[in-house]
């Protein structure tokens, strides 16, 4: 809800709401006095990271020039497994002391931040040509590109775009279904490629490899940085490559990294070299497909929908990569369980090369576009050729 939510009262708003929501359940959790309501904290956290999700990207998109849009919307998910790195820090910080409280509480500190900046930034231009307040959309272009005509060939060309009514109808309707296909398969891949199963149970991957309980551990954090340096990469070339580009040339290697990290486990737990085998892949795996696939999520979703209903059209990109990331979560586990750890990263590999057919049939570069020039390939019919 809060993508459409954004459409309404606005990008910043969204931001400054969620900001204080993540703020309240960081708290909530720190002091819950029963576990029911550390649930219901972690709850309340949980729709904070999805509102996130919704209207940050968004925001980013809509302010960004179409040359740097790329990298400066990756930049969300480069705070994302940031995130992720800082939390492995403070649990090996604080795991020795069982102060979960404090773990919980750390998690104001950014939102507290997020919020003190929120006043020192404008609003989206194109949230307010939304809403008809063009001399106010047009002080922000002129700002942010240092150009009165710049700013003003922008303005003209978001104007020239025709005016939808928003409404859930038009999402689903046959000239935006392929946005719609894009953002939402993008996002479905990125979670059923096996990105964040590979995350949760590393140690559990590396220990069935044989380093150890302690070693796996530590390998946690080299996951941590290592996903770090994969979104560092990805975001270093998907303005020069393109983000349906970077997804082509990385996603072969991901899946052939873990065609080698099931041939590790073929015939039990990895002894000797395929120890080191098992760690080639995951790590391989990491680099290319969290480099690539996942540095694309937020940035295809932010970009292929109309100004219209790109709020609605995010929403639905935010479901299907939280929803295809719990059933993923909830299944890992029970696929090793049936499949064998070799079976299971054989079916990974093979839905890699899956994702890979549907980027190269279903999404259209944006490299260098213009949020409109997108918009405009979709009234036309021309959205998805290559």
């Amino acid at each position: 809800a809060a993508g459409p939510a954004a459409d309404r009262l606005g990008r910043r708003l969204g931001i400054i709401l969620s900001a204080t929501i993540f703020a309240v359940g960081s708290i909530a959790s720190a002091y819950a006095g029963s576990p029911l309501t550390l649930v219901a904290s972690r709850l309340l956290l949980g729709l904070a990271v999805g509102a996130v999700t919704q209207v940050i990207p968004v925001y980013i998109a809509e302010l960004a020039p179409a040359a740097r849009r790329g990298s400066m919307v990756v930049l969300f998910q480069l705070a994302i497994v940031g995130g992720i790195l800082a939390s492995t820090i403070v649990g090996w910080w604080l795991g020795g002391s069982g102060n979960w409280r404090l773990m919980f509480a750390l998690g104001v500190v950014p939102a507290a931040v997020l919020l003190a900046s929120m006043p020192f930034l404008p609003e989206s231009p194109r949230y307010f040509v939304l809403k008809d307040r063009l001399a106010e959309a047009f002080a922000i272009l002129r700002d942010v590109r240092g150009s009165e005509a710049e700013a003003a060939a922008e303005l003209e060309a978001i104007l020239a775009q025709p005016r939808e009514d928003g409404s859930w109808a038009l999402l689903f309707s046959p000239k935006i279904r392929p946005a719609l296909i894009a953002g939402m398969g993008v996002a479905m891949f990125s979670q059923i490629t096996g990105t964040n199963a590979t995350i949760y149970y590393a140690p559990t991957i590396l220990a069935s490899a044989g380093f150890g309980a302690g070693a796996a551990l530590a390998t946690q954090l080299a996951i941590g940085v290592t996903i770090v340096i994969a979104t560092i990469i990805g975001l270093s070339v998907v303005d020069r490559w393109g983000r349906r580009t970077l997804m082509l040339r990385f996603l072969p290697v991901a899946a052939i990294s873990l065609v080698l990290l099931s041939v590790s486990f073929i015939g039990g737990n990895p002894t000797g070299a395929a120890r080191y085998t098992a760690a080639a892949g995951l790590f391989g795996y990491e680099i290319f497909n969290i480099g690539s696939i996942s540095v694309a999520i937020w940035l295809v979703g932010a970009e292929v929908f109309p100004l219209a209903i790109r709020g609605k059209g995010m929403s639905m990109v935010a479901l299907s990569h939280w929803l295809f990331d719990l059933i993923v979560s909830l299944t890992t586990l029970t696929l090793v369980a049936k499949l064998g750890t070799a079976g299971a990263f054989g079916l990974f590999a093979l839905i890699n090369a899956a994702a890979w057919l549907f980027v190269w049939r279903a999404v259209p570069e944006t490299k260098g576009r213009s949020l409109e020039e997108i918009e405009a390939s979709l009234n036309e019919g021309r959205f998805a050729r290559h």
